[in-house]
C-alpha cells in the first residue's frame, strides 16, 4: 500500500458576497464569439455525428469548436473554462473518434470528484453509442472488484479519481504505460482537494510519448507547475464563461434575528421553488439540516463526503428526476455536476471564498435559463 497524505485543512473563513452583490461585481462584458464550425464540419464518423444529434447538440459552445479540431490534430491542449461551458464534449467527441479509427488506443481520464467521473461516462456512453467501445469507471465509495473485472477487458476509456486509480495502479490492476491519450479535468479542483501528490505520481507513470488534455478554471501557482510537467508544446484555448449576473439574480436574505431554519422552511415552501440546492459547510451540519427539516416537514437528501458512492448518486438521480425538491450539499456538489433546471441555490452557510461561491451559485442559471441564488446572513 501507498503511504497516504492527508490533505491539510482549509482554514475556515467565511466570504460574504453582499458588497459585491449590491455593488456588481459580478457583471461582466461578454464578447460574443463567432463559431468557425458547425458539428457536421468536423472530420468524425457518421455515427458520432448521429449521437450528437440525439444529444440535442445543434452547434458547438466556443471551447468545443475550438478544442476539437486540435484534439482530432493530435495536438495537447489547455483549456481554462469553467463549467458548464460544454468541455466533456470537447474531449470526448474526438477521443470517440480516435479510439474508434485505432482500436489499440487507451484514453485515461482523471477527475477530482466521483459525480463528475460518473458524469464523464453517462456522457462517453451516449456518444459512443454504437460503436462497440468499452469503458471503465474506477472511483471510491465502491468495492474495487468490479472494477478490477472491468479493467481485465481492456477498455478503451478509463475514467476515474485520483485515489481510486492509484489504489489500482499500486496493486497492479491498471498498467498506465498502456495509455497514450491522457485527459486531467479540473485540476485546479484536484489540487484543492489535496490531490497534488497523487496526481503527480500518476502523471510520473504515463509513457512520454502522449496526447495530453489539461482542463482547468485557472492555471495559477501549484496548477501551473502540474501543466508545466505534464504537457508538451500545448495550445492554450482560453474560453470565456457566461458572466453568473445574465442569468442568475443574486440576492442576500437577512435574517434579522430569526431563526435560520425557520426562514429557510419558510423560503422552500414558497410556489417556484421547485429543484433547490441548499449549500451547508460542514456534513455534519447538512445531516443536523436534514433532520431539522425533515421535523418541520420539508423531504430532501444530502449529499457529501460520508455518503458512500451509491448513496451518492440514488441521492442525485432522485433530485433530477424531481422524486424530491431539496438536496442539502457541501461543497462536493458545486463543481462538475450538471443538474438540469436547479430553480434555486441558497446559501445556509456561507461559502470559504469568492471562488466557491462562484461555482454553487453556477449550479443554477444553466443553458441559457434563469436561476436564482439567495444567500443567507
Amino acid at each position: 500500500m501507498y503511504n497516504y497524505r492527508r490533505p491539510k485543512p482549509r482554514r475556515q473563513t467565511n466570504f460574504d458576497p453582499s458588497s459585491l452583490i449590491k455593488q456588481g461585481h459580478f457583471t461582466q462584458k461578454l464578447e460574443v464569439y463567432a463559431l468557425k464550425h458547425q458539428f457536421a464540419d468536423f472530420p468524425v464518423l457518421d455515427t458520432i455525428k448521429t449521437n450528437i444529434s440525439r444529444r440535442g447538440y445543434v452547434a458547438p459552445t466556443p471551447i468545443q469548436d475550438q478544442v476539437i479540431p486540435l484534439v482530432l490534430a493530435g495536438r495537447d491542449v489547455v483549456g481554462v473554462a469553467n463549467t458548464g461551458t460544454g468541455k466533456t464534449a470537447a474531449f470526448l467527441v474526438p477521443l470517440i473518434d480516435k479510439l474508434v479509427k485505432d482500436r489499440q488506443e487507451k484514453v485515461l481520464v482523471i477527475t477530482p470528484t466521483r459525480e463528475l467521473a460518473v458524469q464523464i461516462r453517462e456522457e462517453f456512453v451516449a456518444f459512443a453509442a454504437q460503436t462497440g467501445l468499452q469503458s471503465v469507471l474506477c472511483i471510491g465509495g465502491v468495492g474495487m472488484n468490479g472494477q478490477i473485472l472491468g479493467l481485465r477487458k481492456r477498455p478503451a476509456m478509463v475514467i476515474g479519481t485520483p485515489g481510486r486509480l492509484k489504489d489500482l495502479v499500486t496493486r497492479h490492476r491498471l498498467n498506465l504505460a498502456e495509455f497514450k491519450t491522457i485527459v486531467l479535468d479540473e485540476v485546479d479542483r484536484m489540487l484543492d482537494m489535496g490531490f497534488i501528490y497523487d496526481v503527480k505520481e500518476l502523471i510520473s507513470r504515463l509513457p512520454r510519448q502522449r496526447q495530453s488534455l489539461f482542463f482547468s478554471a485557472t492555471v495559477e501557482g501549484k496548477v501551473n507547475e502540474v501543466m508545466r510537467a505534464f504537457l508538451h508544446q500545448p495550445v492554450l484555448v482560453k474560453v470565456q464563461a457566461q458572466p453568473i449576473t445574465a442569468n442568475v439574480d443574486q440576492s442576500v436574505v437577512r435574517l434579522n434575528g430569526r431563526n435560520k431554519l425557520d426562514v429557510l422552511r419558510d423560503l422552500l415552501i414558497q410556489p417556484g421553488f421547485d429543484k433547490v440546492l441548499v449549500f451547508g459547510r460542514t456534513k455534519w451540519g447538512m445531516e443536523k439540516l436534514l433532520k431539522a427539516l425533515t421535523d418541520r416537514g420539508i423531504r430532501a437528501l444530502t449529499i457529501h463526503g460520508n455518503k458512500s458512492q451509491g448513496q451518492r448518486q440514488r441521492a442525485l438521480t432522485q433530485f433530477k428526476r424531481g422524486d424530491v425538491k431539496v438536496l442539502l450539499a457541501t461543497d462536493v456538489a458545486s463543481r462538475g455536476l450538471d443538474i438540469d433546471q436547479v430553480t434555486h441555490v441558497i446559501n445556509f452557510d456561507l461559502p470559504q471564498s469568492r471562488e466557491d461561491y462562484i461555482h454553487r451559485i453556477g449550479r443554477t442559471g444553466r443553458a441559457d435559463k434563469k436561476g436564482v441564488a439567495l444567500t443567507m446572513l
